[in-house]
């Protein structure tokens, strides 16, 4: 069998061969990294040089000539039919439970989904209360946010763990928009909201789309219910004309990045409750300095019965926690301290009348039961339409990914668009309902699957310790005091704040990861939320265009006993083809790179204009050695050419890390062609992808289909040692030409 056929069974020329069609297995190859600076180049026998090549062909599919006009009615019509099947796979598809739920098996799930929706709803009531806090809203609130989101994600979800509710960044951006407006609106931020259905004689504003007077409180929750609706709409808006790619710009290293970063900020809002102190909200760029600029210059107003008990509570909580995550493994169930220190805390607080000796901040009265549902405030829109547009982002980038995540580990799949829906209509439904913007959480989530979260059914469980603690346990938290809140909502932030202890390991890993983490954290911290997720997306972006901007670029050279080229920088003992010299690039060729593309080539090679240059001048004044003068730029070229680039006949570019070439990448592929054919140079482009082809096809690059294009490195290598062999050319080893001679 010839060893043409051979190479395209992937055996080398030197693979053994037994009878007619029996191969050896080839033996596995071996690369030895380079660690030193000098490369030892064997040479190749000369039977191998001047053994027979054929060319690859590969017949490409034809493409359909299809009218777009045709395409688009054909595409209408089958949207457009209607049929039984058609429309129960519809309902089915928007409402997963009537998928699941009739083939739930009662005795394998159903413990594992009580058992974990009564640990997620007791460990919901304390959060939903403190987070209610950051949001700028009042306690009840929050309830009614985790208690809707539950009962909506069971119905249109499509994962079985993860936890849907209240999360303390979207809190945060909430009470940020919710201050903005109240100071906007006339409304003092300083002011204590009074309780609700309690209307404050010093903050009392008509609201215009009511007839009854709206109090502080009921106008937060309008701006809150309002932001949640638009960033519900966004989120239903992404999952109908399917742009769920934008959640790919939020990098793992971005997103927490911005975690931590926004997390310096909840831990600063929190800050003043913890000491008693009543201070504005500050907003905007900056607001983290100035409210510890706040918080300093009124230190000595801290009321020291809510310091005290925000250190006893920091002791109970911060140990429990982490035994709690040192025994997770041999714990059934996390235990509930936040909940026993709420509890503990009221009846101290109630007992002890704090709050009428000590003027402690208080929670207040917290209503039993639903209030009638109430349309978003349609006239806040236009301010709170493009604050809506961050977190419904966010919030759909962490639901997807977690549900992802989540269902691989369990090996199940998900359905992203579905996720987008239900994200959507988990605030869209609500926001009539007085309650604020949601998404899963990965600490609730982890609890979740932790204590035998089977199916969604465990949502309903949890919905319905929420719905007790409404309908029956809610006006007892009247004496709790707002530092415990704030305690609690600091205490969660330990996951975010301890990912500073991963920077040593991703600064190994990967420095640009590191540096977008940084970027992103900093700004997220130090200007706002929203600019710095802005800041981080625009900095993550810039960080890939550089990597491509300057890329690796290598030259090639055959492993021993093989037909794979590697980098001569990287490994040793490679062969180098003598007279050809193969360069591979690894990025997009376009218009960003181009020059340093060019540029990278002539300096591991040759620079053919420069050599052009040399030759002409040579020719005119018959010297032997001259410095020559290039565009302003002074470059001494030797006559006496070395062996190496007199034997230079054949450049190689390795596209096989170039997916796609632009005008721009073209123009240069042909410019350099032109430039190195002009001192008798050839150019072969190999592993060129389906695309490159197609541009390349396109511009018309090849006189001839197929011309200098090649479907490997080594077919194009024994194409140039084809080529070389027919026209006879043999250099001596050792003899130096003039240009002269060269030119000859």
């Amino acid at each position: 069998m010839s060893s043409e056929s051979t190479e395209q069974h992937g055996l080398s020329p030197t693979d053994s061969v037994e009878g007619n069609d029996q191969y050896s297995l080839p033996s596995r190859i071996h690369l030895e990294l380079e660690k030193e600076s000098s490369t030892d180049f064997k040479q190749f026998e000369a039977s191998d040089q001047c053994r027979h090549y054929a060319r690859i062909h590969v017949e490409p599919q034809e493409k359909s000539n299809t009218n777009f006009k045709q395409f688009v009615i054909k595409k209408l019509q089958k949207s457009c039919q209607c049929s039984p099947t058609k429309a129960k796979n519809t309902i089915f598809g928007f409402l997963p439970v009537l998928q699941w739920l009739p083939k739930y098996d009662l005795k394998k799930n159903i413990l594992g989904d009580v058992m974990s929706g009564l640990i997620v709803g007791i460990l919901l009531v304390p959060q939903s209360i403190a987070y209610s806090l950051l949001a700028g809203q009042e306690p009840i609130y929050g309830l009614y946010t985790s208690f809707f989101a539950s009962i909506i994600y069971f119905l249109l979800g499509t994962s079985r763990h993860i936890s849907v509710g209240i999360f303390g960044i979207l809190c945060l951006m909430i009470g940020e928009v919710v201050d903005r407006e109240l100071s906007k609106a006339g409304y003092d931020t300083a002011h204590t909201a009074p309780s609700l259905g309690v209307v404050s004689s010093e903050s009392t504003l008509l609201n215009q789309t009511s007839d009854r007077i709206c109090d502080r409180s009921c106008y937060a929750i309008a701006v809150g219910s309002t932001v949640t609706f638009m960033a519900g709409v966004y989120q239903v808006a992404m999952g109908f004309f399917q742009v769920g790619f934008i959640s790919v710009y939020l990098s793992d290293a971005l997103l927490s990045g911005f975690v931590t970063g926004a997390s310096f900020t909840i831990l600063t809002s929190q800050a003043k409750y913890l000491l008693g102190l009543s201070l504005p909200r500050s907003n905007g760029v900056g607001s983290l300095i100035t409210t510890w600029t706040h918080i300093f210059r009124n230190i000595h107003k801290t009321n020291l019965c809510d310091l005290i008990t925000s250190l006893l509570c920091l002791l109970v909580l911060v140990p429990t926690k982490e035994l709690n995550e040192h025994f997770k493994s041999k714990l059934k169930a996390p235990i509930p301290t936040e909940l026993f220190v709420i509890v503990a805390a009221t009846l101290a607080s109630h007992f002890g009348k704090l709050n009428e000796k000590y003027n402690t901040s208080i929670s207040g009265h917290i209503p039993t039961g639903f209030i009638p549902p109430r349309a978003p405030d349609w006239n806040l829109i236009p301010s709170v339409a493009i604050d809506a547009i961050a977190m419904s982002i966010i919030g759909f980038a962490i639901t997807v990914s977690l549900s992802e995540m989540f269902a691989k580990k369990h090996g199940y799949t998900v359905k992203a668009n579905q996720e987008m829906y239900a994200i959507g209509f988990c605030n869209i439904i609500p926001s009539f309902f007085h309650c604020f913007t949601t998404s899963a959480a990965l600490a609730k989530t982890l609890v979740k699957e932790s204590t035998g979260c089977q199916t969604q059914l465990s949502g309903v469980v949890t919905a319905l310790v929420l719905l007790l603690v409404l309908l029956v346990i809610a006006p007892l938290f009247y004496s709790l005091q707002k530092s415990v809140l704030g305690v609690i909502t600091i205490v969660n932030l330990r996951g975010a704040l301890r990912k500073f202890r991963d920077l040593p390991k991703m600064w190994r890993v990967n420095r640009m990861d590191t540096v977008i983490w940084f970027v992103t954290m900093l700004s997220s911290a130090l200007i706002s939320t929203e600019i710095g997720l802005l800041i981080g997306v625009c900095f993550s972006m810039f960080c890939v265009i550089l990597r491509t901007q300057k890329p690796k670029s290598s030259l090639l050279g055959l492993v021993e006993e093989s037909e794979i080229f590697e980098s001569m920088s990287a490994y040793k003992n490679l062969q180098a083809k003598p007279g050809i010299k193969i360069f591979r690039f690894l990025a997009p060729l376009y218009y960003i790179n181009k020059e340093y593309f060019k540029s990278a080539l002539y300096k591991k090679t040759l620079n053919p204009v420069l050599v052009k240059a040399a030759q002409k001048k040579a020719a005119k004044r018959k010297i032997q050695e001259e410095t020559v003068t290039f565009n302003g730029i002074q470059d001494e070229v030797s006559v006496q050419f070395s062996r190496d680039l007199l034997e230079l006949h054949t450049i190689v570019i390795d596209c096989s890390a170039i997916q796609f070439l632009d005008t721009a990448g073209i123009h240069t592929l042909k410019e350099i062609r032109r430039d190195y054919e002009a001192i008798g140079i050839q150019v072969l482009l190999a592993q060129c992808n389906p695309s490159v082809r197609d541009s390349l096809a396109r511009a018309e690059y090849c006189q001839r289909e197929d011309e200098n294009l090649f479907y490997s490195v080594y077919e194009a290598v024994a194409f140039a040692e084809e080529t070389q062999n027919q026209k006879g050319i043999c250099i001596p080893n050792g003899q130096s030409l003039s240009i002269d001679q060269l030119n000859k």
